[in-house]
């Protein structure tokens, strides 16, 4: 059944079909990549410099376990940010454009990365110190909340109905490139400078490359074409003046749905990057070096695999894709952590190359999934309440497992057992999308 839970569907969130300009399409979602490569290389450098390095900068503690777990609640409290920046830049975005209010995120992404970077530790300026950066977080995470959801939309919104899941796909990417070039930069700066100058300062320069990176995308987005389902709704007078109620009152089903099925994709990967980091230095006592390469290895083979994935979605339906991955990541839970307690480098960099690959599989295509279960006129909306609300769970897994790690004599079950359960809310949340969804000729759910 087609949904019919959503706002009623007018002429304008149902468009007729149109000859698409698929050059005009590659260019939108190339810019969209651009965007939400330099939002996941931000992002990205402040999880993995939470397991890190802001236990000891920002968060002094005899007890590195009490450290670790106050480094990730202030990741997790960027995710917290997150819906309320996509309340906020949702809302705007369905009232004046998806390319004015990505404009606007990624701009206050690259700045407060590039702060972060210059952000005195505790042992200078005191208390102040993880204040500010708890600070410089919440606004990181405002600013998230609007970006992604933005940059799908848009270059759905500008592509052929029945090539849509291909062109989510590459928004998907800028995941995987922003952690190449966070691990890589991280990775790199350890390589030249030494463990001891790293520690000391070499880890504040990834942050403060952020900036150029910033003016480089803020040129390539400039260059976006709007959504021509918006400027349909623009002239047609048919904006939604209140979305978020809208949103609310009438696709509760859908928010909740959306939310399980980007679940694994977000709060899995941050389980196998950032926690698997964690564990691997301060448990298993591995070198720095190995968990970040894993890490960047794990983002190359993810780029193959969104690709694929993407043009799986176009040839079955994103919800079959997104059931497929959860099967497949629940499978390789418990395999993949007894690899990673072997602590042998071979097996432990094969394992996150694994689990990333599997969970990217239903991410590749949750973008496609997300955006049609929301009509156009507040898609914009929907998409950022489901995907950030995901967040904040997903926030909060690293900060969970450490806890439960520590409970259990560093056991690395508790770290199986989340990613198994994810893994089946996704799988499970694949078998109801397609009933919850809005129907569009050409268009495979």
């Amino acid at each position: 059944m087609a949904n019919s839970d959503s706002t009623a569907v007018t002429g304008a969130d149902r468009p007729a079909l149109r000859i698409v300009d698929e050059s005009v399409t590659r260019k939108v979602a190339l810019a969209a990549l651009v965007g939400t490569a330099l939002e996941w290389y931000d992002f990205f450098l402040f999880t993995t410099a939470a397991a890190l390095v802001f236990n000891a900068q920002y968060f002094v503690s005899e007890d590195p376990f009490v450290a670790a777990m106050s480094s990730f609640a202030t990741l997790a409290v960027g995710f917290v940010a997150r819906p309320i920046g996509g309340f906020i830049f949702g809302s705007l975005g369905d009232k004046v454009g998806r390319k004015k209010i990505l404009m606007v995120t990624i701009v206050g992404i690259g700045v407060v990365t590039g702060l972060i970077g210059l952000l005195p530790n505790y042992i200078t300026i005191g208390v102040a110190a993880p204040v500010i950066l708890v600070a410089l977080r919440i606004l990181q995470g405002l600013a998230v909340g609007g970006e992604w959801s933005g940059a799908v939309i848009i270059a759905v919104e500008n592509a052929p109905v029945a090539k849509r899941a291909r062109y989510a796909a590459l928004p998907q990417i800028g995941s995987p490139i922003g952690t190449i070039l966070s691990s890589g930069g991280f990775f790199g700066m350890l390589f030249l400078v030494g463990q001891t100058n790293f520690d000391a300062w070499g880890w504040r320069i990834p942050f403060v490359a952020a900036i150029p990176l910033l003016a480089i995308s803020m040129w390539i987005r400039s260059k976006l074409s709007e959504s021509p389902e918006f400027e349909a709704l623009m002239e047609s007078g048919e904006t939604e003046h209140a979305p978020i109620r809208g949103v609310l009152t009438r696709s509760w089903r859908q928010i909740l749905v959306g939310m399980c099925s980007a679940l694994l994709g977000i709060g899995g990967f941050y389980l196998i990057t950032s926690f698997v980091v964690f564990y691997g230095t301060k448990v298993l006592k591995m070198p720095y070096e190995t968990l970040l390469l894993g890490s960047l290895l794990a983002a190359v083979f993810e780029i193959f695999v969104l690709i694929w994935a993407g043009r799986m979605g176009e040839k079955h339906g994103a919800s079959k894709v997104i059931l497929w991955g959860g099967v497949a990541s629940a499978l390789v839970a418990v395999p993949v952590f007894l690899a990673i307690d072997t602590a042998n480098p071979v097996l432990v960099i094969g394992a996150m190359i694994i689990g990333v690959a599997t969970l990217s599989v239903p991410y590749a295509v949750s973008g496609t999934a997300l955006t049609a279960l929301f009509a156009t006129r507040v898609r914009y909306t929907g998409v950022a309440i489901t995907s950030n609300s995901a967040g904040v769970i997903s926030g909060f897994i690293p900060l969970i497992a450490t806890a439960l790690v520590a409970a259990s004599g560093n056991s690395f079950w508790p770290g199986a057992i989340i990613l198994l359960v994810v893994s089946v809310l996704t799988a499970l949340s694949g078998m109801v999308l397609p009933a919850l969804s809005i129907e569009e000729e050409g268009m495979k759910h």
